[in-house]
This record gives structure tokens, C-alpha cells and sequence, in this order.
């Protein structure tokens, strides 16, 4: 190949290739990414040779990537984070950095290679848990938005540490306790110099601006790219990083109303951008050096899978949450994220670690990013088999989560329970109490169960799967149970439960697709519902009385 077009465009066939069998493997393509970048570097064929223009790229994708998460910090989310997430999050960010500082320490490694390594551990990848949870339909979960409070917290602690690391500009400022107040003071000035920019700027001078764009949808995306640039290689002249800098171009632009549409129009951008910097990453790569470090990568792999689920689930049972609600939360830090990466490959930019550390940091991360994220798919199955074990992370009385299930559920008599409020469950919850019937319905999203209950219906918060939450339900009464939940293993787990109970009446569960109506029947559910075909035979039979009644035009 010749020329950086040609070879791009072969670094893009193959990327789309080797992205294709991950996700066939069900495992995030970043990870084919960085193997793409092993195969086609210098260690590898060393077939890609157009280092400058992919480096650049790469620079501009970790930009973007930066604004993104600036972009969705909106001040109204960080207000509404919940103590539980703002507890959750930084008591796995001091564990994780003070147990996997020392940690590192004991592999030999030197105080600041350590600092970078801890502080790497502690951030989890949202994109990914996001990306899985939804597919899983968990992300409006009570441990979905656990989970997603507490990587807000992450987000803001990455920064922060992008910002402190970038001040010290000497490697020596990290072992140094006067260097490092220095350092402190220094940052702490600057930081409110950027906050007082940031103030004026977002008040008097970006609405208008950002209004003006907005009456061309392209206009508003170049203006968001070319801010969230601009204010990057800002951020880097005044000595904080272009990381921080970019994320402050985002968070300018999280409060307005055009930040749904940037967003939109950015991601898959950003995706796109974040492909060259893991290719890079991976040319970058030295096998024999990555061969050197696996003893160092598994002690610290088994850290990050072990040992930070354990603290989410400590911190959680302490405050009142059930094992299950735990457990589900904490496996969704049990791998580092693409910003601990980009955290350590800026301190080489600095000066302050070798590509060593940043070629052990980036096996952890292939390591606990590939079997967490089977560790999520499987979560159920998971917990069912370390469930005997989990006790000693619940509170005898969970407080948090009786708290709600416990609130009046506005009726005295149920003949049907119904488990899982989305569109459908909610749809049959109305229609059941609008024809005469005593309905209650159950939920695992907050939210949904406090809008219910504000529009009269009988509505419970709590987790169908749990058969210590199904015993405080009135079932001896009802005489159906419906689910609507959405996967299987979920519907699984709750005949179980039920049938652990010794619930005597009829079950009906509503089936996604053909493999689930069979696994229903097989498993004796009484009446197997499949909203698509009810939906189409109803409206056959309507549109057909509509045919037959209309007169035919001469």
C-alpha cells in the first residue's frame, strides 16, 4: 500500500472486519480495536505505516470523546445524583486508589508509575455499561440508575485527576509534599479562574451564540466540534490538559436546550474518532513489553473483578439495599475504562510514566473489559449460583428497599399482580382496573412506580426475581400473576420464585419472540401473550368490519 489514504482506508476494512467477529463474540469493538492496532503496527505486519495523520485523528477522537461526557453532565443530573450513587462512587474511588496504590507498590513499581496505575483502576467504562444495560433492558433499574449515578461521579473524578496530574509538569511534584501543595494551589487558581470563565461565558455570551448557530443543524455541529477543539488546546495552553479543557467545552453546552441534538449528531462521530486512537494505541504496543507485564496485569485484573464489586456491594448493604440490588450494581465496575487508558497515555505525553505502564494498564483493560462484560450478560445466572455466599452484603432489614415496597399500594383486595410496568405492563395495568378488576402492579424503576401511584394506580417499586420481595406481595389473594419482563432468564428466575413461595395461582408472561413463547410453555406458564400477533389479529378483525361496512365507490 502507498500513501496514508490507501493505508487508512486498509485500517478501516480491516477494523470493520475484526469488529464484526467481536461483536459476534458479544464483546465491545474498542477491544478489536486494539487488537487491529497489535496486528497492523510495527509488532505486528506492520502493514500501516501513516502514524502523524492517525495520531492526530486519535488526538481529536479523545477530544470529542472528552466533550461527550462534558455534553451530558448536566447541572440538573449532578444535582439529582442520589447519596447512594454519590457514596457508592467515591467509596470505590478511595478503595480502589489507596488498595491498588499499595498493590502496585508491592509489583515493584515506583511511586508515580503506582499513582497512575491506582487511580487508572478506579474508572469503569460508561459507554460499555450503558451499552449492556440497555440491551439488557436494566438501564431504568433501581441498579441502572445506581450505576449510572455513580459513573457520574467517575466522570467528574477523571477530570479532576486530568487536571491534577497535568499541573505537574515534573514527575518529581508527585513525591514531593511542598512541589505538590504547590502544585494544589497553583491548580486551585486556575481552576477558579476557569469557573469564573466558564460562569460568564455560559450566562451572558454562549446562549446567543449557541441560538444563532442552531438554525442550521450543521452549522450547530461544526460550532459544537470546533468549541469543544478550540477550548481543548485552550485548556492545554493554560496548563490544565486538552482533556479537561474539552470537557469543559461540553459541560458549557449541557444546560442548553440544543444539547440532545449535538449529542445525537456526535456520537457516532466520536465512535468513529475513537477507532484511530486504540489503533494507535495498539501500534504503539510492544508484544515483548506487553509479554513482560502479564503477571503484574493478572494480580491487578483479579483486583478490579473482585475487589471492586465487593466494595459497591459493602457500601450498598450498609445503606439498606438487598444483595441482589448489590450485586447487579457492582459488577458494573469490575473492569477500567477507554479513560484510564487515555489517563495513563497522557502521562507519557507528560513525562511522567514509560510505555510500560501504559502497555500494563492497557492488558488490564482487555482482560476485565472482556470477561465483564460476560459477567453482565450472565448476571443472573451469576448471582443465582454466588447467592449462598452474598448474605454477609444485606442488612438483616433492608431499609432502603422496604422503605418503598412498603408504601401503600392503594388497595385491600388484588386479584392480579402484574410484574414489569413498561408500555405493555402499564397499558394492562390501566385496562385490568378500568374493567373492574383489583390490579396491582410492580416495577423495579422507581420512577415509574411513583408515576403510577401519582395517576391512582396501585403501584409497587421491588424486584419480581426476589422471592423474599414476592412474600411481602399479597399473593395468597391473587388468583393470576403476569409478566412482562422482557428477557427469559428474568421470567426464569421469577417462576422460580414463585414457585419457591408456593404461589397457587395462574401465571401469564408475555413472549418477545418465537425462542421465548417455546421456553415459556416449556417451563407451564399457563397463558403464553404475544403482544405482536394479539396486536395484528385485533387489528385484522377491526379493519375487516371497517371493509365490510364501507360502501364500495361507483
Amino acid at each position: 500500500m502507498t500513501g496514508p489514504f490507501a493505508e487508512i482506508a486498509l485500517l478501516l476494512l480491516i477494523a470493520a472486519l475484526v469488529g464484526a467477529l467481536f461483536v459476534k463474540l458479544r464483546q465491545p469493538v474498542l477491544i478489536a480495536y486494539i487488537v487491529v492496532g497489535l496486528a497492523v503496527g510495527p509488532a505486528g505486519l506492520g502493514v500501516v505505516q501513516a502514524h502523524d495523520q492517525i495520531d492526530l485523528l486519535a488526538q481529536i477522537g479523545v477530544t470529542v470523546l472528552l466533550f461527550v461526557v462534558g455534553l451530558k453532565l448536566d447541572l440538573h443530573h449532578v444535582r439529582h445524583i442520589g447519596p447512594v450513587a454519590l457514596a457508592t462512587g467515591l467509596g470505590q474511588l478511595a478503595f480502589t486508589i489507596c488498595f491498588g496504590f499499595l498493590l502496585v507498590l508491592g509489583l515493584g513499581k515506583d511511586v508515580i508509575e503506582a499513582v497512575y496505575i491506582a487511580v487508572a483502576l478506579t474508572f469503569s467504562s460508561t459507554i460499555i455499561i450503558v451499552k449492556l444495560l440497555s440491551d439488557k433492558r436494566e438501564l431504568d433499574s433501581l441498579h441502572g440508575r445506581i450505576a449510572v449515578g455513580f459513573l457520574i461521579v467517575q466522570d467528574i473524578a477523571v477530570v479532576l485527576a486530568m487536571m491534577t496530574m497535568s499541573a505537574m509538569r515534573d514527575p518529581g511534584d508527585a513525591g514531593d509534599a511542598g512541589s505538590l501543595l504547590g502544585v494544589l494551589q497553583s491548580l486551585g487558581l486556575r481552576v477558579a479562574a476557569a469557573a469564573l470563565f466558564m460562569y460568564v461565558f455560559m450566562r451572558y455570551l454562549l446562549p446567543p451564540l449557541v441560538s444563532l448557530m442552531a438554525r442550521s443543524q450543521e452549522l450547530l455541529l461544526v460550532f459544537a466540534i470546533a468549541w469543544g477543539v478550540a477550548l481543548a488546546a485552550l485548556g492545554d495552553w493554560a496548563g490544565f490538559s486538552k482533556e479537561a479543557g474539552a470537557f469543559l467545552a461540553g459541560f458549557s453546552l449541557a444546560s442548553t436546550p440544543y444539547r440532545e441534538a449535538v449529542n445525537a449528531r456526535l456520537t457516532g462521530i466520536r465512535d468513529f474518532l475513537l477507532l484511530f486512537f486504540f489503533v494507535d494505541l495498539g501500534a504503539k504496543m510492544d508484544l515483548s513489553m506487553l509479554g513482560a507485564e502479564l503477571g503484574s496485569a493478572a494480580v491487578l485484573s483479579l483486583f478490579v473483578l473482585i475487589g471492586n464489586p465487593l466494595i459497591v456491594m459493602a457500601i450498598m448493604g450498609w445503606m439498606g439495599y438487598r444483595k441482589r440490588t448489590g450485586f447487579l450494581a457492582g459488577l458494573t465496575v469490575a473492569q477500567i475504562s477507554e479513560f484510564s487508558i487515555i489517563f495513563v497515555a497522557m502521562g507519557i505525553t507528560l513525562g511522567h510514566v514509560g510505555v510500560a505502564t501504559l502497555g500494563l494498564t492497557t492488558l488490564v483493560g482487555l482482560i476485565t473489559i472482556t470477561l465483564s462484560t460476560y459477567m453482565i450478560l450472565y448476571s443472573q445466572t451469576l448471582y443465582e449460583r454466588l447467592a449462598p455466599w452474598l448474605g454477609m452484603f444485606e442488612r438483616q432489614t433492608p431499609v432502603r428497599e422496604l422503605a418503598i415496597e412498603t408504601q401503600g399500594t392503594g388497595t385491600t383486595r388484588v386479584d392480579v399482580v402484574v410484574i414489569g410496568l413498561g408500555r405493555y405492563g402499564r397499558r394492562l395495568l390501566i385496562q385490568l382496573r378500568d374493567q373492574g378488576i383489583e390490579v396491582l402492579g410492580v416495577d423495579f424503576d422507581p420512577e415509574v412506580v411513583r408515576s403510577l401511584r401519582e395517576a391512582k394506580l396501585a403501584a409497587r417499586f421491588g424486584d419480581g426475581e426476589d422471592p423474599a420481595f414476592l412474600e411481602s406481595l399479597p399473593l395468597q389473594q391473587a388468583r393470576w400473576v403476569v409478566s412482562s419482563l422482557p428477557a427469559w432468564e428474568s421470567n426464569r428466575a421469577l417462576l422460580d420464585a414463585l414457585k419457591a413461595i408456593g404461589f397457587a395461582g395462574q401465571v401469564a408472561a408475555v413472549a418477545r419472540d418465537a425462542d421465548h413463547q417455546q421456553q415459556l410453555q416449556n417451563a407451564g406458564v399457563t397463558r403464553v401473550l404475544n403482544p405482536f400477533d394479539d396486536a395484528a389479529d385485533e387489528a385484522a378483525r377491526s379493519l375487516r368490519s371497517d371493509i365490510l361496512t364501507t360502501e364500495k365507490t361507483p
